[in-house]
């Protein structure tokens, strides 16, 4: 009988969409990559998935997410994802977490009870923080590099974040985590040069490289959607395979 699942079960089969409907998956941050992530899980299966992140829907976002439409401005980007997930798999259990994933913030979330966690997250150190937590709990986590700046969306590979080479998010986080000893990350990143930007905007948000005032990165409609392709994808054939 014909379902919303039947076309990935004739790939998969019965015993890996059980597997993907037990799980539980936390996306942290929904913008640009995280939404493309959260597509790929809903549209697979995937049982629960948990959103976090505390941005709104602007102008700006309409370019390259997913969840950006003239319809959705203003609103909480967590609030339509979670929407969009339920609009396509009403069975779906969706938690909704109205914050940003910090060190400060970091001790609200129990990341013990996922099966697997993404970070999609732009400051650098949040994205340490997740790392350090995951790694101490044993919790699988992919960890998505930089998209901005970039016109390759073949360029993405999965990797260790030992291998990688060329992306500065990558180098950044792999020397910050050195001293700790943590050198095994599995990442998503692009081995494409990043380009510089025809003109620059300025930002008094908390981003990327954790300045109080730092420049917007540039982006387009298609790498963004590229790594958060390849990342939720390398999240659902781990969770098929049977552990």
């Amino acid at each position: 009988m014909e379902d919303i699942f039947s076309r990935t079960r004739m790939l998969l089969g019965d015993a890996a969409l059980e597997r993907l409907r037990k799980s539980r998956v936390a996306v942290f941050g929904v913008g640009g990559v995280g939404g493309y992530v959260v597509e790929v899980l809903a549209r697979s299966g995937v049982g629960a998935i948990d959103v976090f992140d505390n941005d709104r829907v602007s102008p700006s976002n309409i370019n390259r997410q997913i969840i950006a439409l003239h319809s959705t401005l203003g609103q909480y980007k967590v609030d339509v994802a979670a929407a969009r997930i339920r609009d396509i798999n009403p069975e779906c259990i969706v938690t909704v977490h109205r914050m940003f994933y910090l060190p400060e913030t970091a001790d609200e979330v129990d990341l013990s009870v996922y099966d697997y966690v993404v970070d999609c997250i732009d400051t650098v150190t949040a994205k340490i923080e997740l790392i350090r937590r995951c790694h101490r709990q044993d919790i699988p986590l992919l960890v998505c590099m930089g998209a901005a700046n970039k016109m390759d969306p073949t360029a993405f590979r999965v990797s260790d974040l030992a291998k990688t080479k060329v992306d500065p998010l990558a180098k950044v986080i792999r020397r910050k985590l050195r001293p700790e000893g943590i050198r095994h990350v599995k990442v998503v990143y692009s081995e494409e040069i990043p380009m510089k930007p025809q003109f620059f905007e300025t930002s008094d948000s908390n981003e990327s490289l954790n300045s109080p005032k730092k420049n917007i990165p540039a982006s387009n409609a298609f790498v963004p959607a590229a790594e958060g392709l390849v990342a939720g994808g390398e999240v659902v054939k781990e969770l098929m395979v049977e552990s």
